[in-house]
């Protein structure tokens, strides 16, 4: 079992101001997939197994249409590694230093 990390960017077709509203329910599909995610401000990042995780890309994207969007664009970054390769291996020195408060 490889892991790899996929980003997802969604980009539902509606209205300005409902654009978050679909995001949030693609979002909503990652997180109750169970899979370990991380939410960015363009995109967000799964790790887990390949096949699994496109299987988690399509039913976002049906999220988005089930929410009201007339199509979804998505974008789409694998990182793959014959050993895996994790989040917290690439974020690490990021995440846990007291300058990187937002």
């Amino acid at each position: 079992m490889t892991i790899v990390n996929l980003s997802l960017q969604v980009l539902p077709k509606v209205t300005e101001e409902r654009t978050y509203e679909v995001v949030d329910e693609a979002i909503n599909v990652i997180k109750e997939s169970g899979v370990k995610y991380l939410v960015g401000p363009m995109e967000t990042t799964m790790e887990g197994e390949l096949d699994h995780l496109l299987e988690i890309v399509k039913k976002a994207q049906e999220a988005c249409i089930k929410a009201g969007a007339t199509g979804v664009m998505s974008v789409i970054k694998i990182d793959y590694k014959p050993m895996g390769v994790t989040m917290e291996e690439k974020i690490y020195k990021y995440r846990h230093t007291e300058k990187n408060d937002i």
